[in-house]
Parts: structure tokens; sequence; C-alpha cells
């Protein structure tokens, strides 16, 4: 049965469908980066609202600014925005017909589209899934990349940007010279702080060519800190063989785990839809749900998923299910990381770690290494490196996480222990392989990219550690070195 919406009602039995008329919802959010993730997380928690009778002026409309997003949207628009969710769990699955999404604005370079749409004052919220490398956001300093190619296109050129914030910063240029309100700006991205960085990209590129903008938008904007959480695995011929299975041709099905959080700080400059109805924690304290999250969780993926692809473990739940690499998981977390890691409201740190640990474990989730490892120069700056540096300072110990870093450096020299090429997983691979392969002979060159460690190559207990590792892995591999930290005492 194809999927639109004149078919919702004859899908197959125990499929659920939207309860409400999709044909009076108008939009009041325009979300940038229409992924997986955003489907089975905020758009999911925006369509149970609607379920329940609210929000039919909250409708998402789809954005993009890469060529993928194209793809997605042409996918999307010919089943009429709906997507089939498929919940699975080991005990069943759930499969879930979501609407909240109205339309998908056409991908252009310079985004006039977007722009327009983002200009309409009955768009009150604009969010982001860009993935945490996609803010031109340097964290050592904390700043916006203002010497980036795209930063210095849009700098010179506001009208016409290329970047989806520059597109932002148009829109609320046009917004502020027709006296409207702005829209509030909320990233959804697992970054610590992520609204406070979206802040600073979003003002200090406005600066670059209006500085008068940059101040209004910083005065009257809005850019809430959230905390995101689901496992959403990618979409392949699999997931595409199960919605078929089911009953249903959908294009762009998702599957995820039957587990999702989603913390948002409550700031807001022009409304928001009553989220906390559906289970959304809205407060004003984010700071810890973030930290908990990203550290462990987040964290925990890397701790997997880099040494799955050097022993070619094809899921994180292989990764679990391997008796090595499971206990170096527990271990690493009980020992460097939980400590660290400040308890919230109803779940200490220790809890957490048995949560995802249960939620990395479950089979029916075919999340691959691959994707979990994908651009760890931004994922191993975001959700490892905070750890060691609060490890060091506190005086707590470190060599499970310099362990991590150093099965990382062995993974981008690009060859399996079996023998087999990993191939690229970085938008920095290159530079990441060749540093990757002078480390084998000199460890320390790898701790000397301070756009990653800042300046961790110059603490003697974690680069001598991090050396140890790396030079025990090369020459006994990856399970040797594990046991080796197994077995420490």
């Amino acid at each position: 049965m194809d999927l639109n919406n004149a078919t919702l009602a004859d899908l197959p039995l125990g499929v659920l469908t939207p309860t409400y008329d999709r044909s009076v919802l108008t939009a009041g959010m325009v979300h940038i980066g229409v992924g997986n993730f955003h489907r089975a997380h905020q758009a999911w928690y925006l369509h149970r609202l609607m379920q329940s009778g609210q929000a039919h002026d909250w409708a998402i409309i789809g954005a993009g600014v890469r060529a993928p997003d194209a793809v997605m949207r042409e996918k999307l628009l010919d089943q009429d925005c709906l997507v089939t969710l498929i919940e699975l769990d080991p005990t069943g699955r759930t499969v879930e017909v979501s609407g909240s999404m109205i339309d998908f604005l056409p991908v252009e370079q310079e985004n006039a589209s977007l722009i327009a749409a983002m200009s309409d004052p009955a768009i009150r919220i604009v969010s982001l899934t860009v993935t945490e490398g996609g803010y031109y956001y340097d964290p050592a300093t904390g700043k916006l990349d203002k010497e980036h190619a795209d930063i210095r296109h849009d700098a010179a050129h506001p009208d016409t940007p290329h970047t989806a914030f520059g597109a932002m910063v148009a829109a609320l240029k046009a917004r502020r010279a027709a006296n409207e309100k702005p829209f509030t700006c909320q990233s959804c991205d697992n970054l610590q702080g992520n609204g406070d960085i979206l802040r600073e990209v979003i003002c200090s590129l406005a600066r670059l060519s209006d500085p008068d903008l940059a101040d209004w938008i910083d005065e009257n904007g809005a850019f809430p800190n959230s905390m995101v959480d689901c496992i959403v695995p990618a979409t392949g011929p699999a997931e595409l063989e199960l919605v078929r299975e089911i009953g249903i041709s959908d294009a762009a099905p998702v599957t995820h785990e039957n587990f999702r959080q989603w913390v948002i700080e409550d700031n807001f400059c022009n409304g928001r839809p009553e989220w906390e109805e559906v289970g959304v924690t809205l407060t004003n304290s984010v700071h810890d749900y973030e930290s908990m999250k990203l550290r462990i969780l987040n964290a925990g993926h890397q701790v997997l998923a880099n040494a799955g692809e050097l022993l070619r473990l094809e899921t994180i739940a292989d990764c679990m299910a391997h008796p090595v690499i499971s206990k170096f998981f527990a271990k690493v977390q009980s020992e460097d990381i939980a400590p660290l890691v400040t308890p919230v409201p109803g779940m200490s740190a220790a809890d957490y770690v048995k949560l995802v640990e249960r939620r990395f474990a479950n089979p029916k989730i075919y999340d691959t290494t691959r994707r979990v490892a994908f651009d760890g120069s931004s994922r191993h700056p975001g959700f490892v490196i905070p750890s060691i540096r609060d490890a060091l300072e506190a005086g707590t110990p470190i060599n499970g996480l310099a362990l991590v870093e150093a099965i990382w450096a062995r993974m981008c020299a690009g060859i399996r222990e079996d023998g087999s090429k990993i191939e690229p997983n970085d938008p920095f691979w290159t530079d990441l392989q060749a540093t990757a392969v002078k480390a084998k002979v000199t460890p320390i060159v790898w701790l000397e990219m301070s756009q990653v460690y800042g300046e961790l190559a110059q603490n003697q207990i974690f680069a001598s550690s991090f050396a140890q590792w790396l030079s025990l892995i090369w020459d006994e591999g990856v399970e040797a070195a594990i046991n080796s930290f197994l077995s420490d005492h």
C-alpha cells in the first residue's frame, strides 16, 4: 500500500495513523536537516501532541542546505511528508505513521525559499539537526570559525547565503525590517550547550555584516539549550524490506528503539507547543541532563564503535555481545566517566550507565559501528575529551579514556586487524589517516592535533598513557590492549 494522505485509512491493521485532519494543519516551525533522528524524535513529539487535539498551528516545514536533503525532499513529498516509524524492541514492535510535517522546501544554493519561509511571522521556531560538526564552531576558542570559506561567503553576501546559519540571519533581518518578532532558534544536535553555541554562531555571523542586526537578535531572540535522546539507525535495504513486509510502500521509513527523551530549556521568544504534555521535560537546568547523556551515552558509542570497526563487528549490539569489548565499556564507564557525572532527578550516573547498556544491547536495533564511528573529529572533542579534562583536574583515572583515544587513532589508520580497508568515515579523514600512520611510530603527533585535543599533548599523565596504549595496540592488537586494561586493578 502506497503511503499518502489518501491511503491512511487503508493501511494494514495495527498500524497507528494520525487521528487529526492534516488538511487543516498550518505551519509554525521550520526544521533544517530532516534526517532519521528528527523524524523519529522531535517530529514524533509534535505528532503525539497533535494526536491529543493540540498544536495544529505548529506543523513542520522541512528544509535542508545539502544535496542529500534534495533527495529526502523528493521522497517525502511523494508521500505527503508522512513517515512510517517502526519501534523495535526485543519483545516486539510498534508501527506508527507520523504526520506532523506538511511540506519540504526546495533545496537551493542561495536558499531563497528557505529565507522566505523563515521570514513569515507564522514561523515561530526554526530548529536544526545538522550534526555536531556542522556549526562552523571552534570548540577550542568557543567562537565562530570566521575564516571558514562558507562563513566568509555568507559574511560578504548576506542576502544570498550558502549556510543554514546565513539563511537564518537573512530571515531574521527581514523580520526586523518588517517589525516582526524573531523566531526562536532551537538546536537539536548533540552539543553541550547547543543553544549557547547556536547563539554564538548566529550572532557572530550577523555581526560580520550588520552589527546592529546582531545586537537585535541577541537582545530579542532565544536560543534554548536542549538534550535529545533516541537511538535511530540509518535506513538501508533491511529497513526498506521491513516496511514492505509490514505492507507499506514508504521510501523513507525510520526504525528506532523504544526509548525517547527530550529535555529543553524553557526559553522561547515567540511561543512554543505544549511539549510537556507528551513527556518532554521543560526546565531551566538542562546542563546536568546534557552532561549525563553526552558523556555516558554518546561517549559510550565511541568506546564501542572504534574497537568494533577494528574487529569488524557490524553493529553496536554486536559490540555489546562481544565478551571483551562489553567489559571494556563497563569498566571505562564505571571508573573513568560516571564518577564525574552529576546525577539528575530520578537518575544516578550508575543507573544511567545500566540503562544505556540495556539500550545498546538491543539486537533488534541495527545500528552500525560505521554510523556511530562517523565524524570522530567532532564526536571525540564533544563527548570523550571533556571527561579526560575533568578527570585530570580531579586526579581520577584516565587510563581507560586514554585507551579509547588510542583505539580511535588506530582505527583512523584505515586498516582493520584482518587487513581489510576502513573506508573514509570523517570529513577530515585524509588528515586523520596521515596523522594516524605517523602516530604508529611517534604517538604524540596524534595528540598534537590541537583542534581536537587542545593542550592535552602537554599533559604527561595523559600523553604517556596514550602512547603506551597505542604502541601496545599496534604490537599486539586491540583485544590484547583491552585485556591488559581489564586486568589492571
